[in-house]
């Protein structure tokens, strides 16, 4: 007996504990040590770090409106972008399980953005928003492409949101694509004989088989647009006059270009344990929603 209990210790620490040792290096410490840096007022050069208690939190909650501002951006944000991102990944992976004779193509297509970095995607779509649009529109007359997309409030965030849907929507409709390759076709059928039309059985079928996937897309795109960074420094660097800038965005501001790590890491804490609640939440709500076939 002891040496069964032996044994499956051994195995234990062979094979969970590396991944424990580096998650505790990598995730555990860095965060204990941000949290505690969020308490002081370090500049990050200084050797000395003078506590300052929950200073930091209350400037943010009472005397920063940008990061006010920058919550809220993220917030419409968020909400446009993860209804757009599932609902389009969601239909092409509905259309891309017929049987197509381009249908891998097609697949392949659609997932190559998410392949591409986003600073470098940003600075793609920068290029087609500033030149490319504006010699489409020069040539076709037409006031979509001769508006100024980076360059206004409202254009910009919307351009923003067409980026990062065309980016996103490839990677979760390749989870969508597996999750509707699991439903029972005999289910489907039996559907079809009793005359329910398309919408129906997708609505009342499909939909609710593969709340597994819903679950996970939606809480990888919550995720996603949260922590929205890259796109945002590449496209509009929060501009115009901060009108599009992101949390994070304005968190690296903060710890990097003003040099008040402090103040940007309580930033950062305030920020994590709101995604967390609201992921909590997400996955909570749309587990209750599933179903076994």
């Amino acid at each position: 007996m002891n040496r069964k209990k032996t044994s499956q210790l051994l195995q234990q620490l062979v094979f969970v504990g590396p991944s424990t040792v580096f998650f505790i290096l990598i995730i555990m410490i860095p965060f204990l040590l941000g949290l505690s840096f969020s308490f002081t007022n370090w500049d990050g050069v200084a050797d000395k770090v003078a506590w300052v208690g929950l200073d930091n939190f209350k400037k943010i909650f009472m005397d920063d409106p940008d990061f006010g501002a920058a919550f809220w951006f993220t917030t419409k944000f968020t909400v446009i972008g993860v209804i757009l991102t599932n609902v389009l990944g969601f239909f092409l992976a509905y259309f891309l399980t017929k049987p197509l004779k381009t249908r891998n193509i097609l697949r392949t297509v659609f997932f190559i953005p998410n392949v591409i970095g986003g600073l470098l995607l940003g600075f793609i779509w920068q290029f087609i928003f500033v030149k490319g649009f504006a010699a489409i529109g020069e040539f076709t007359k037409l006031p979509f492409f001769n508006l100024p997309w980076l360059g206004d409030e409202k254009t910009a965030f919307w351009g923003i949101v067409i980026v990062f849907v065309w980016q996103t929507a490839g990677y979760l409709m390749v989870i969508y694509i597996s999750s509707l390759g699991n439903v029972p076709q005999d289910i489907l059928e039996a559907a079809e004989i009793d005359g329910a039309n398309r919408l129906q059985i997708l609505r009342s079928i499909i939909v609710p088989l593969i709340m597994p996937a819903v679950t996970v897309c939606l809480f990888l795109a919550i995720s996603w647009s949260f922590k929205m960074f890259d796109l945002n420094l590449s496209l509009t660097k929060g501009g115009p006059f901060g009108s599009t800038e992101s949390v994070a965005f304005n968190i690296y501001k903060e710890a990097f270009q003003n040099n008040r790590y402090g103040l940007g890491t309580a930033k950062a804490i305030i920020f994590f344990v709101v995604v967390a609640v609201i992921t909590s939440v997400q996955v909570k709500f749309t587990k209750s929603k599933e179903v076994e076939a």
